[in-house]
């Protein structure tokens, strides 16, 4: 412990001097967990103070549209369904209404830790329909991918997936080409562990942009911003694999397998950056019988965002939680207006529980 602290504070010494005279720099990271550290282990304190992070849309609960929250408020509303979901997902607010207050209500809505659990809950339930809520990145696609197809081998005819699966990658190029002020990138190493730091090369090659795919705890996350100074500092634009204990140039080839066997890209909305090109996953024509949202009919009549909520902004890199007059009074995790407030990787779940800027 005691030569990781010492360690820190050389690089914390080695960012300072080479940031020196560079005039603001703007980083942003992209990955909830690291939004979460960040704040928990107080980087933005180890840096100087030309050096400014901010998050991005790197929290699945969080860019998850109103639509999504809307289809799977009607679904779980429905009778005799069984809808099972993550626990994040429980208290997303879409006007006066979320899965949590349908629970309240006695709507038979269980939290799971695993897609699999969904498939038990299934079997257990054969008279009753069990809807799973797939929402993440490429990190947990494959999960539900593995669910769908246990479900087909087992002819388990009562269990669908409402999809909101995302992929990264188009989020990325679509945010950093419009315009933003971001000069380098701090790439997610979850999901770098499926797709491979490879996949992040465009930010470099196409954006000019110098990016890390960085670790989770806060020397892996110091060692990744030096990484990324030092090449703001020469000039340099590559992508740097900062995290080889558990990422690799091209990732769990094993999972990407099952992940597009089951799946395609497709159109999606994301909270914040509108439609995205091909940044969805839908289920290919073999496995739509799993499709909820063929299913069921949906009612998705209030599907507003709380009035004065800046999650989108804030998924943009455009303002951080502060900056929003609800922040810790109209807004907390107790109460939440929206879904930044509610996920443990939300922005401004984090800044409540450790503190905003400097």
């Amino acid at each position: 412990m005691k030569y990781k602290k010492y360690k820190i504070e050389e690089i914390k010494k080695n960012i300072a001097e080479l940031a020196e005279g560079m005039g603001q720099l703007t980083i942003m990271e992209v990955c909830g967990t690291h939004t979460t550290n960040i704040r928990k282990y107080g980087i933005q304190e180890l840096l100087p103070d030309n050096i400014r992070l901010i998050s991005g849309p790197g929290c699945p609960v969080c860019v998850t549209p109103q639509k999504d929250i809307a289809a799977a408020i009607s679904i779980a509303d429905q009778d005799d369904v069984i809808f099972t979901c993550f626990g994040d997902m429980m208290r997303v607010p879409c006007g006066d209404t979320s899965l949590y207050s349908l629970y309240e209500r006695g709507k038979d809505i269980r939290i799971i830790t695993s897609p699999m659990d969904a498939l038990r809950i299934a079997q257990d339930n054969p008279g009753r329909q069990v809807v799973y809520f797939g929402i993440g990145f490429e990190t947990t696609a494959p999960l539900t991918a593995a669910l769908i197809e246990s479900a087909d081998e087992w002819g388990v005819q009562n269990l669908s997936v409402l999809c909101a699966h995302k992929t990264i990658p188009q989020a990325i190029m679509q945010l950093l080409k419009s315009g933003s002020n971001i000069d380098a990138l701090m790439c997610p190493g979850h999901v770098a562990s499926i797709i491979g730091a490879d996949a992040f090369s465009f930010v470099a090659n196409e954006l000019m942009l110098p990016a890390a795919v960085a670790g989770f705890e806060a020397y892996d996350i110091m060692a990744a911003l030096l990484c990324i100074v030092r090449m703001l500092r020469k000039g340099e634009r590559k992508c740097v694999n900062m995290y080889p204990r558990a990422v690799t140039e091209y990732g769990n080839r094993e999972a990407l397998s099952l992940l597009y066997k089951v799946f395609e890209p497709c159109d999606t909305l994301w909270r914040g950056l509108g439609e995205i090109k091909g940044s969805g996953l839908r289920l290919k024509e073999r496995y739509r019988k799993f499709d909820a949202a063929h299913k069921f009919v949906l009612h998705l009549d209030d599907i507003r965002e709380a009035e004065g909520c800046l999650c989108a902004r804030i998924l943009c890199g455009k303002s951080i939680p502060t900056d929003c007059v609800n922040f810790g009074r109209g807004c907390t995790p107790d109460r939440p207006m929206g879904a930044c407030m509610v996920s443990s990787e939300g922005s401004c779940a984090a800044y409540y529980r450790y503190g905003g800027e400097k």
